[in-house]
């Protein structure tokens, strides 16, 4: 008599949401969209305080709050201090033209960030990195090329005379990227003979070679919804050593989606993850107060970022990528209080 044998379905992997804790490196939490506001228009009520509570249960221990601008940054800090997390201070690429429009000129401008800093190195609420700065030659409309170089150096300074990390930004850029850090003193450890302290170049959609090239002279590397787009983005960060690997959202931008090469792999994900890390979604204008917007990414993301970052790793705990990223993090950053 002919015996069918069935396949055993492969045990399934045992899950506790409570042993996952993030630190999110990259948060726009001074966006207005968090306030109910869509491109200049007030869509929603504020829900701040809300978005926050979903991000906490879904293990979000701290962020840090980028600081894109002069006037961002002094918004990025005082959100910081209210909320007991950390923020970043500098000026963004695409913004770069803001030091020669500012009264005073670039000195001034500089002068003001560097006041900022200074203002607010200790305690609750602290900057723990100078940026976002870098060159992001995709948008050389906002701010040229020339302009983004020389405004990407002037903020090294800062990184050297505080000893604190970079958090940067490179796109369609690389070839300069490296050369300005390099001939700044971050040629090796991240620049710590020049008075550097590393840091992470985030949001990262680089290839493995650039992402090669970054983690050799010493940087960490950033990953969000926007790296794990296709499959040579997923080939890229599966080549992330895990002494480099951060993770982040870039919330509200760098939403994962249906279409991305990250999708097969978020499949896979628990349901009692999955409703913590995605919950159902209104769109604006039918806000529902609690509920996720549709379109708006959240800090509560980043469980999905770090699963992916596990399926790439076959036979790795995912335990084992949440607390490595936690691990660098706490160290790059000095997060001292969260060890």
């Amino acid at each position: 008599m002919p015996v069918t044998v069935v396949a055993a379905k492969p045990p399934a992997q045992e899950v506790h949401p409570e042993k996952y804790r993030f630190i999110d490196i990259a948060v726009n939490l001074t966006d207005p969209i968090f306030r109910g506001w869509h491109h200049g228009k007030r869509k929603h009520d504020d829900d701040l305080e809300a978005m926050l509570e979903r991000s906490r249960a879904a293990g979000v221990k701290s962020m840090i709050i980028t600081g894109g601008s002069l006037h961002e940054s002094k918004e990025a800090l005082e959100l910081a201090k209210q909320l007991g997390f950390y923020a970043t201070v500098g000026c963004h690429p695409t913004r770069s033209k803001q030091f020669d429009q500012f009264r005073g000129g670039p000195e001034k401008y500089l002068e003001e960030l560097d006041k900022l800093i200074a203002a607010n190195l200790t305690g609750k609420g602290r900057v723990v990195a100078v940026g976002e700065c870098g060159l992001d030659y995709d948008r050389t409309h906002f701010a040229s090329e020339d302009v983004q170089r020389r405004h990407f150096r002037s903020q090294l300074a800062l990184a050297k005379k505080y000893h604190l990390p970079l958090f940067l930004h490179s796109r369609a850029a690389h070839k300069d990227f490296v050369q300005i850090l390099r001939e700044e003193g971050f040629d090796k450890d991240g620049g710590r003979a020049a008075g550097g302290n590393g840091g992470v170049v985030h949001s990262f959609t680089g290839t493995a070679e650039e992402a090669a090239e970054l983690m050799d002279i010493g940087f960490h590397i950033g990953v969000n919804g926007c790296s794990l787009k296709t499959a040579e983005n997923l080939a890229t960060t599966k080549s992330i050593r895990p002494d480099k690997l951060m993770l982040e959202t870039d919330a509200p931008w760098c939403s994962m989606t249906s279409t991305h090469a990250s999708k097969a792999h978020l499949s896979s994900l628990p349901p009692a993850l999955n409703s913590l890390y995605f919950p159902p979604a209104t769109k604006p204008e039918s806000f529902v107060y609690g509920r996720p917007v549709k379109g708006r990414n959240e800090p509560g993301a980043i469980g999905g970022v770090a699963w992916v970052v596990h399926k790439l790793h076959e036979g790795v705990p995912f335990e084992q990528i949440t607390e490595k990223a936690w691990k660098n993090t706490v160290e790059a950053f000095g997060l001292t209080e969260l060890q």
